[in-house]
């Protein structure tokens, strides 16, 4: 009985020990979060540098999300649970517009869907209903404001493939309207 006993005993240390890991339970590799901030922020350090992007002013969130605005609001910062109203084009550093909410920017850049509702992308701030870049890029924006949002990798799309337009790792960019807000 004490044979078993000691059995069940390291048994149980393994499961522990292996349920206690930060690995990925579907097998493969983990995400490797701030070894993917530290690429992009030398990115977006070596875009910044050169980017010729209109702003009053510039804040960089500590998540690594680059907020650059352009006309500020005069409404108030949203806070977690409001319903928020944008109008937005996305695209790559190197220009390329990979998704948009305006019909004639979607036109124009050759992505246009048949059948897409072209309309204000609305999500709730705080919620999982857009990329973590927009929940901390737009508490950083008074209601009304223009902006351009600079979103490393781990808070857009990661190393995610299925997007065709959009690399794995990819900082991307935002140019946004914030609307309104409930």
């Amino acid at each position: 009985m004490k044979k078993f006993n000691s059995i069940l005993f390291l048994l149980l240390v393994f499961f522990v020990s292996v349920a206690c890991e930060p690995n990925n339970p579907f097998g493969g590799p983990v995400y490797d979060v701030e070894g993917n901030l530290s690429k992009d922020r030398l990115i977006i350090d070596e875009f910044l540098a050169t980017a010729q992007i209109d702003s009053i002013y510039r804040y960089h969130d500590p998540t690594g999300v680059v907020v650059i605005v352009q006309e500020e609001g005069l409404e108030d910062k949203p806070v977690s649970g409001n319903l928020l109203y944008i109008n937005y084009t996305g695209s790559l550093l190197d220009g390329s517009v990979f998704d948009t909410s305006r019909e004639a920017v979607a036109i124009e850049n050759d992505i246009f869907v048949e059948g897409r509702n072209y309309r204000l992308f609305q999500f709730t701030l705080g919620s999982s209903e857009a990329i973590s870049g927009f929940n901390y890029g737009f508490r950083n924006l008074k209601s009304g404001s223009k902006a351009v949002l600079i979103i490393p990798s781990p808070w857009a799309y990661r190393d995610s493939e299925t997007n065709e337009r959009i690399p794995p790792n990819s900082v991307l960019m935002f140019e946004v309207e914030f609307k309104g807000m409930e």
